[in-house]
């Protein structure tokens, strides 16, 4: 183990209403790999900003490379060689790459006039001695994200970051780009002495590359552990303070009929563009479809017209056997159909309502909860409301807490749990644990496969890839508004996944990897 490069003692920070930090100390050495995990709100971020100097602590130290902190603040992290990439990137889109790496630190000619060629020169120095690939004359807006992430990565180093924070860096990558991701890691570590810190929920990436792993838990740091002295399922459980079931996911049952039918569907995107091109798909009663793609590539689109919330250019669509292609939500919901949006704050919600009117809606004119079409029973809204509440493990203030008051975990159950209550044979399903802790996530993925035993057809699409293999029986890949390939979910692996997700086969990238 080398030196001890960053050292916290007894790090507290207090936001209004909320001990984010809890009396953490912690020590990071030169040449690790240290990935920091924990649920949601766990702190891991905040302590995390507090080294790289975007918060000052409300009570503690820091000390980095044996000089305490004085300062808090980016620019004083970054002196001290600590940089840091967020998880949303801090690019200039119509800037080039070797303009934003030398951005606020340019090359100047006599003095004065920006030198384009020499930043693209720096550029390329960067990229050979770090290995990675990218053109220094490309704008950042035509290229890839996982090349965008690459161009964050060099701008840190560019400025001289030999301690180098990641804020969930394979969100939105493909498993080959996050591959090529970890092995730059593992050299800047291993061959140039550099220390990582990777925040991070997913476990299986921290078993794959990291050293060490600490584990937050309200705002405490309840332990550092090697990694090669535990697994997934033993994080999981130090993360929420109980066992975790992790994947133990019965499913039960044969699929039946078909009750999603598309065929030929092009739908366009808000900017006009042709987002779905020509899609054909099926899913049956009691199987799990899933859909694996980058973002942007349609599928988003895809379920939006399919709900109703998206006109059809043109193509069919059947749901339960009904032609359901240009009718409109309510109607489509009529037919059997529920849906869990991908953004649940604007479109999943109504964050001003209660939980008990949220948890009701698409069943407020029902007989049961409404007399005579304009007088609410709130009795029976409150008993029906209160069942699904505690059904569901919404954890807050009650059924008459604001739902825009409470945590993104027990905001989406409130949404699971009103689109399931339906009792619809369609399921269509966004991002289910987008931004959700392990906690939450165990219980709606639980949700989601009782539905599916249930003889539920659920077409399920999410960023995550690991989710997309929990859940699925099925898998197509998309690309560019297309299906690219189709796939029994326990046959297929996450490279041969990765590859049709940008558009190519296997064997198209081998023939070429031979070519060069």
């Amino acid at each position: 183990m080398g030196e001890t490069v960053v050292r916290l003692e007894h790090i507290t920070k207090e936001f209004p209403g909320v001990l984010a930090n809890d009396d953490v100390s912690l020590e990071i050495h030169k040449g690790e790999i240290l990935a920091l995990v924990g649920e949601n709100g766990a702190g891991k971020s905040t302590l995390m900003n507090i080294l790289y100097g975007i918060y000052a602590p409300t009570n503690g130290e820091v000390y980095i490379c044996g000089q305490k902190v004085q300062t808090f603040s980016p620019k004083n992290a970054i002196q001290m060689h600590v940089g840091m990439v967020h998880q949303h990137f801090m690019l200039v889109p119509s800037f080039t790459v070797a303009q934003n790496i030398v951005l606020s630190r340019e090359p100047h000619r006599y003095g004065f006039l920006y030198n384009n060629s020499r930043a693209e020169e720096i550029t390329r120095e960067l990229v050979h001695e770090y290995g990675l690939n990218v053109d220094p004359s490309a704008r950042v807006e035509d290229i890839s994200v996982g090349l965008q992430q690459r161009v964050e990565i060099l701008k840190t180093l560019y400025r001289g970051a030999d301690i180098l924070i990641l804020d969930e860096p394979t969100a939105v990558l493909t498993p080959q780009e996050t591959e090529e991701l970890f092995e730059v890691l593992r050299r800047i570590v291993r061959e140039m002495d550099k220390t990582v810190i990777l925040i991070t929920h997913k476990l299986s990436e921290v078993m794959a590359v990291s050293d060490n792993v600490g584990i937050m838990r309200a705002g405490k740091l309840v332990g550092v552990e090697k990694t090669k002295d535990v697994n997934e399922r033993i994080l999981a459980s130090m993360m929420v303070g109980r066992p975790v079931l992790f994947d133990q996911l019965e499913k039960t049952g044969l699929a039946g009929d078909v009750q999603i039918e598309v065929q030929d569907l092009h739908v366009r995107d808000s900017r006009g563009l042709m987002a779905v091109n020509g899609v054909n798909l099926s899913v049956r009663a009691g199987e799990v479809l899933g859909i694996a793609a980058i973002e942007g590539n349609g599928q988003s689109e895809l379920l939006e017209a399919l709900a109703g919330m998206r006109p059809c250019e043109s193509g069919s669509v059947k749901i339960c056997g009904k032609p359901a292609a240009g009718l409109s939500a309510g109607e489509i919901r009529k037919i059997g159909l529920s849906h869990v949006p991908e953004d649940r704050l604007s479109t999943g919600v109504d964050p001003i309502s209660d939980v008990a009117d949220n948890l009701l809606a698409g069943k407020q004119n029902e007989p049961a909860f409404n007399r005579f079409g304009f007088h609410q029973r709130r009795s029976e809204i409150d008993r029906y409301a209160g069942k699904l509440y505690q059904e569901y493990d919404i954890r807050g203030a009650g059924i008459h807490a604001v739902v825009g008051s409470m945590s993104g975990g027990n905001m989406q159950k409130v949404v699971v749990a009103r689109e399931f209550s339906h009792g619809t044979p369609v399921l269509l399903i966004s991002n289910p644990s987008r931004g959700i802790d392990i906690g939450a996530m165990e219980f709606i993925h639980t949700a989601i496969i009782q539905k599916r035993n249930e003889g539920c057809a659920i077409l399920l699409s999410s960023a995550d890839l690991d989710e997309v293999f929990r859940l699925s029986d099925r898998i197509i890949t998309m690309y560019e508004g297309r299906i690219t390939g189709e796939f029994p979910a326990e046959k297929a692996s996450r490279e041969e996944i990765g590859y049709y997700m940008t558009g190519h086969r296997k064997e198209e990238v081998e023939i070429h990897e031979a070519a060069d």
